[in-house]
């Protein structure tokens, strides 16, 4: 909801918990108000009409008071918005208007024929605050050398903790939460893509007091998929101001000549007083709601070739895993990395996107037919934005890749990165993936990115530096037409694992894939990570061969790698051909389970019971009356008792039967029996199911 006051310059936007509160003051200064629980607009004109900031000597007025700090005047935090012309640099603006459209409030500036519009948006049953920013040039052509999406300022706390999601390559989203102290703490990504080492989300809770279901929470997301910057500056008056957006640095994002314009990705934040589960739950209503495509539908059980076949493929050899596959349960089947141009390696083929001959001689469109006859859908790996130098496309057209020139060409995993954001680069790929996707009945795409970003350059171009955004802008374009010609194909973003996951790839992908790591202890860390921002519906996680001789040679049951992937979208990636009877057996089972709990745990709302530090995790999905548990035991001492967990967000007045041992549980539910006799050693799990009486 948008509320206005009577004067025209105060603001409120409320959701069902918070408010978001702001004020247009003296000399065009547009000030900080609220931000948190739920206020009424006499209360935002009341914070108003009281003192403004202070003067002191050596000291900015409005640091840390206001809502978008510009570069220039008496300001010395960091700017959200850096430009300069020919002439001179920096921002002196001045309030043009404000328009109320729906539940989206835009506030115009201007400053010598520089448009600058701050738009705000509540979404009807959230309280996550979209903010973003459009800038439109009128005048003589300026450089945009920093053009944040929002600047988020908190109230007076005696501190702060930060929590953010850190990690690797096959150790992505490390939850860590640390003391916040004077200065700045900067993550980000230099590499082109959201990257393993940081997720673009940060949280901060006042004096570190929020456990997971009580105390306030304000956590910030933002939505983009290349290079990126967060900063969280505790100012010398302790008030904390956080600012991000597109690019690491200030060496310039963008030319924008006059006519010319640009919208920065959104920067959302959320308030929650329900500690740090409150605040993933509101996020991932938020995400269900708004971001991820068809979040109603459930995401089917996969099977991906990958660890089976490798590069060694062939239609026959295909064929006979999706038989074995389609007998266990398994709704898609996935055809990885090798189908295409000379991939018999991963050295050659890349960009080349035509099914090679001799592997698959009449296309895919007879293995697909076959999967489907089996009652699966059909599904292809690709990494579109990578060519090799083997390839008959970079043979051809050796000058759209990203490189400087008189420079070597660095090759990573033996690939260069197409330059995404030349039209003939863009173009070729829309007629490759677009005749790829009309040739045969392909139901899913596993969209990959290796390698980051090195040789950033575009020879003969004016302003080469503007590739990083444009990269990011063509990619969503592309994706966007792709969706839009082939309705029925679902999308995963992929990017050596968990290299590119944020809001913006998930407004335009149905799942990602989290991590290459697929050992099941590893990932109940990384889902863990995962799932502070992320709902379980979107996170793919597979089954794989025991002892995981891709990565660290643990072995571990069959139960524990199954309810393990159950946390999320499940899928199997194991080599089902060494798989004994047995084993192919009991996974039918689980497969079976999962479609069962599926709908709880895709839509349900989630509850982290125990976080994944030793001795008993668990989490809990419920979902109208509905609940699941997935409980791991990683460790267990002799004689040490597996300690009950209690069960959250239940109706109280109600009575749950627990399907798996037949107890009745009555008000506060806490597991106990269930768990002491159905854990019993390391790497060992469960689930239960719960129901409503």
């Amino acid at each position: 909801m948008l509320e206005i006051g009577e004067d025209g310059r105060t603001w409120l936007l409320s959701g069902p918990v918070s408010s978001y509160a702001l004020r247009l003051g003296e000399d065009d200064a547009l000030l900080h108000l609220h931000w948190g629980p739920r206020i009424a607009l006499a209360d935002a004109e009341a914070l108003a009409a009281g003192p403004g900031p202070e003067y002191w000597a050596f000291e900015a007025t409005l640091d840390g008071h206001e809502e978008y700090p510009v570069e220039g005047g008496p300001r010395f935090v960091r700017p959200a918005l850096s430009v300069r012309t020919d002439e001179r640099r920096g921002t002196e603006w001045s309030f043009e208007t404000y328009e109320a459209d729906g539940d989206e409030l835009r506030l115009r500036f201007s400053d010598s024929g520089l448009g600058i519009t701050l738009h705000y948006r509540m979404r009807a049953g959230t309280d996550v605050v979209e903010r973003w920013v459009t800038l439109a040039n009128e005048g003589p052509a300026l450089e945009v050398l920093r053009a944040d999406s929002a600047a988020w300022t908190l109230p007076h706390r005696d501190g702060w903790r930060l929590s953010q999601l850190h990690g690797r390559w096959a150790a992505e989203s490390r939850l860590v939460r640390s003391e916040l102290t004077y200065g700045e703490k900067v993550i980000g990504s230099r590499r082109g893509h959201t990257s393993h080492q940081h997720l673009p989300w940060v949280a901060l809770d006042p004096d570190g007091a929020a456990t997971e279901e009580r105390g306030e929470v304000y956590g910030c997301a933002l939505a983009w998929s290349g290079t990126w910057r967060i900063a969280v500056a505790q100012l010398p008056d302790a008030r904390v101001q956080i600012t991000g957006g597109v690019g690491y640095d200030d060496s310039g994002l963008l030319r924008l000549e006059p006519g010319e314009s640009f919208v920065t990705p959104v920067f959302a934040g959320l308030w929650s007083d329900g500690g740090f589960g409150g605040a993933s739950r509101a996020w991932h209503a938020y995400q269900h709601a708004y971001v991820i495509p068809d979040a109603d539908r459930h995401r089917p059980v996969l099977y991906n070739s990958w660890e089976a076949t490798e590069f060694d493929i062939s239609e026959e050899q295909q064929g006979a895993l999706a038989r074995r596959a389609a007998a266990m349960g398994v709704e898609l089947f996935v055809v990885d990395d090798g189908w295409f141009g000379a991939r018999t390696s991963d050295r050659a083929g890349l960009g080349d996107w035509t099914p090679n001959p001799d592997r698959f001689p009449a296309g895919l469109k007879p293995l697909a037919d076959e999967v489907h006859a089996l009652g699966m859908q059909f599904g292809i790996w690709v990494e579109p934005e990578m060519v090799n130098p083997d390839s008959e496309l970079y043979r051809a057209h050796p000058d759209w890749v990203q490189f400087q020139p008189g420079r070597k060409r660095t090759e990573l995993r033996n690939q260069l990165v197409l330059n995404l954001a030349r039209e003939d680069v863009q173009e070729y790929l829309w007629e490759q993936l677009d005749t790829l996707l009309s040739s045969a009945p392909i139901d899913y795409v596993k969209w990959d990115f290796n390698r980051c970003f090195t040789d950033a350059g575009w020879p003969g171009e004016a302003y080469p530096q503007r590739l990083w955004v444009d990269h990011v802008h063509a990619l969503y374009r592309l994706l966007d037409r792709l969706r839009a010609a082939h309705p029925g194909v679902a999308f995963e973003s992929c990017s050596g694992g968990g290299g590119r996951i944020d809001l913006g790839i998930m407004a335009r992908t149905d799942q990602v894939w989290t991590s290459d790591n697929t050992d099941p202890l590893d990932r109940l860390a990384i889902q863990h990570g995962f799932s502070q921002v992320h709902p379980a519906r979107a996170m793919a996680a597979w089954v794989t061969d025991s002892p995981n001789d891709q990565l660290n040679g643990r072995a571990s049951s069959l139960r524990f790698r199954f309810v393990s992937s159950m946390a999320g979208v499940l899928g199997v990636g194991g080599d089902l051909t060494r798989w004994s009877d047995e084993e192919l057996a009991e996974a039918r089972t689980w497969v079976e389970l999962y479609k069962e709990i599926r709908p709880v745990v895709q839509g349900g709302d989630l509850h982290r019971l125990r976080a994944p530090e030793g001795g008993l995790s668990a989490v809990q999905y419920s979902r109208d009356g509905e609940v699941v548990v997935l409980a791991w035991l990683q460790a267990q001492h002799y004689g040490e008792p597996v300690a009950p967990v209690r069960l959250r967000g239940l109706d109280p007045a109600a009575t749950y039967e627990c399907l798996e041992t037949g107890e009745v549980h009555r008000g506060a539910v806490l597991l106990h029996h269930g768990l002491r006799t159905g854990l019993r050693g390391d790497l060992d799990a469960a689930v239960f199911r719960l129901r409503r009486m």
